[in-house]
């Protein structure tokens, strides 16, 4: 055999090497990619958090390439951010709830319509009444989901957010607690735990607020269970006056001041 055809023979040699040496690679690779994906479908399919974190990371980064690409958000994309439902597609008892909060306190029926809607979710599952939530809520935020209080409790539930930091990990860390639902879901998270270790509604709310040692929780349990009472008068059908009604009293002598009492209902 002459040099030429022996070169010629090596070097088919080497080439069918290389090309089996790169299929074995391509194909070793493609079926590593293939149990990598079936692994993660399996984890997002049992972990319903998982996949609920990584659709709202894979939706975020889409729209920042939508912004870097295009230089404009897409208008649909605002309305589809925003809590608001319309109140025509909630039950009869929930929608006098939305229009009775939405009058009292001065906040469109839309945004009010997705939260009591959710309370109502919420309650059944946690086994709470969707009124005492939506009680906590009016009195510690008046439905003002950017609220915060000097010790750092934040939101429609106001939660100390940095105290709960670990609710919040599953809905994507501690800035969730202005998201209107996620902090409604975590504040009832907080007061179901609250209840069930004072033992009773009324203990669990002055845990709740912080006087843990029962002692004098400045009103506020009986703040939140009057609120209560009356979103269950308004869930009954019944006319519950939403206004701030104030009584003036004339002084008993010249020398004695007017006093001014203020009721609410």
């Amino acid at each position: 055999m002459s040099a030429c055809k022996i070169l010629l023979t090596g070097m088919r040699r080497i080439t069918t090497v290389v090309v089996q040496g790169f299929f074995d690679i391509t194909h070793n690779s493609v079926a590593l990619i293939g149990i990598m994906v079936l692994f993660i479908v399996i984890s997002l399919m049992a972990r319903p958090e998982l996949r609920q974190i990584s659709e709202a990371k894979l939706f975020g980064w889409l729209q920042e390439r939508q912004i870097e690409v295009t230089g404009e958000v897409n208008p649909q994309d605002a309305s589809d951010r925003v809590t608001a439902t319309n109140p025509k597609y909630l039950p009869k008892q929930q929608v006098a709830l939305v229009f009775w909060l939405s009058k009292k306190y001065r906040v469109a029926p839309e945004p009010i319509s997705a939260l009591v809607s959710e309370a109502f979710d919420v309650g059944l599952r946690s086994k709470l009444d969707p009124t005492l939530i939506l009680a906590v809520m009016a009195i510690e935020s008046r439905f003002n989901p950017f609220a915060q209080s000097p010790v750092g409790a934040q939101g429609l539930m106001q939660v100390v957010t940095h105290v709960h930091s670990d609710k919040y990990q599953r809905f994507g860390g501690q800035f969730a607690a202005f998201d209107p639902l996620t902090n409604l879901r975590v504040g009832v998270r907080v007061l179901q735990d609250c209840i069930r270790v004072a033992g009773s509604i009324e203990g669990g709310l002055k845990k709740y607020v912080g006087a843990t040692d029962m002692g004098d929780d400045g009103g506020y349990a009986a703040k939140v269970l009057a609120e209560h009472a009356r979103l269950q008068q308004v869930v009954r059908g019944r006319a519950v006056q939403t206004s701030v009604r104030t009584i003036v009293r004339p002084p008993a002598s010249a020398s004695e001041p007017s006093a001014t009492l203020a009721l609410n209902y």
